[in-house]
């Protein structure tokens, strides 16, 4: 019950901000709406404007154009027509352009653009004959027209705008969790550590196999390091110049000791040249061993680990090759994002640190450069040379 009341306070400045993004979405539908209502009901009023006007021609002649009242409803609308007799000869016109009504092409193309606006109206007046009304829409009505759209744009932006913004926000408070959590756990094995190397002073003094409380040592100092990189998540990383060689080199001597028996695990670095990188040691080490377990779980206790180290002139590469299951090529990169994970190969958190470790704080890279089901997996990790 507590654990539940805990979770839904977390959830609950997620769900206030859901609703608000819901409330500003709904607001905008409701101004969408109207706006598309307010144009639908100035068409019709300019449309029955027109109407008018030509109902007048119709019953009193051509000079319902000249009443009064007739004028100003047509031209306090500003609505532009042209009004052509039956041939085509244009009668009347307003609020066209004179170099489109004297040009006959662009005459054509503007009335071809009124008809497609608003239906035509035919005028049978008693005197004159047969008239054709071509009317288009006042600037105010395709203001109007487009107005909803452009604020369909709007809200779009708005909306996705506040959903990255709420997905940034959450990445970044669930990495401050993530960050404090380490830290945490970091501070907290502090107390575990100090009473084992106390313990460990102690076993020394004794008449004992010593061999075996070496090995303990060396598992403990194996803790100190894991405790200081939970203490080095979320700071500023220092990198120094090191032999690369060597800090591989130290993981596969700890991991030699500690693999299953049928298990080969062999590394060519330290019959090479020193190759000099800049990197956390720590944090550099907790990469390369996150690739060592993984191969061995792809082994599940029998197989080959080759861990090779090579260069050219601007960049080193540190290989991690295993015989085991093989990776899908669809999940070459899927393996990388948190979360991901199969109980066969143990790939989860693991890897999308590694990732983090390797490019964003030593501006590196890393990947699978081969696999093949039932073949085996490499994975290299690329560092630029000092």
């Amino acid at each position: 019950m507590k654990q539940s009341l805990k979770n839904r306070l977390r959830q609950a400045p997620y769900r206030k901000r859901l609703v608000a993004y819901l409330l500003a979405i709904v607001i905008a539908g409701i101004s969408l709406l109207f706006s598309f209502r307010m144009s639908q009901l100035l068409q019709h009023k300019e449309m029955n404007e027109m109407a008018l006007w030509s109902f007048a021609m119709e019953r009193i002649g051509e000079s319902a154009h000249n009443d009064p009242i007739v004028f100003q409803i047509i031209h306090n609308q500003k609505i532009p027509y042209i009004l052509t007799d039956e041939s085509g000869r244009i009668q009347r016109s307003h609020l066209i352009p004179s170099k489109v009504v004297d040009h006959p092409e662009l005459r054509m193309k503007a009335i071809m653009k009124l008809a497609r606006q608003n239906q035509p109206i035919e005028i049978n007046t008693p005197r004159s004959g047969k008239y054709i009304l071509f009317y288009g829409n006042s600037q105010l009505l395709n203001w109007l027209i487009i107005f909803p759209y452009a604020q369909l744009a709007v809200v779009a932006v708005f909306v996705i705008f506040t959903f990255v913004t709420f997905r940034i926000g959450k990445r970044d408070e669930q990495n401050r969790v993530w960050i404090g959590l380490a830290k945490e756990t970091a501070h907290q094995l502090g107390t575990p550590i100090s009473s084992l190397m106390g313990w460990m002073e102690y076993l020394r003094s004794q008449p004992i196999d010593q061999s075996a409380v070496e090995e303990m040592s060396n598992d403990l100092t194996r803790l100190i390091k894991v405790a200081d990189r939970f203490g080095k998540i979320g700071s500023e990383t220092t990198l120094t110049e090191t032999n690369l060689n060597e800090v591989v080199g130290s993981c596969v001597h700890y991991f030699k000791t500690r693999i299953p028996r049928k298990v080969t695990l062999t590394y060519n670095g330290l019959a090479m040249a020193p190759i000099t990188v800049r990197l956390n040691g720590a944090l550099f080490e907790w990469v390369v061993e996150n690739l060592l377990k993984n191969a061995l779980d792809a082994l599940q206790g029998f197989g080959n680990i080759e861990v090779i180290l090579s260069e050219d002139h601007d960049n080193a590469y540190v290989d991690v090759r295993d015989t085991g299951k093989g990776i899908a090529k669809s999940n070459w990169k899927t393996i990388f994002e948190p979360g991901y994970t199969t109980k066969t190969r143990g790939w989860g958190l693991g890897l999308s640190l590694s990732k983090r470790i390797i490019e964003e704080y030593h501006d590196g890279k890393i990947g699978v450069v081969e696999s093949e089901l039932g073949s085996g997996t490499t994975i290299r990790i690329s560092i630029r040379k000092s």
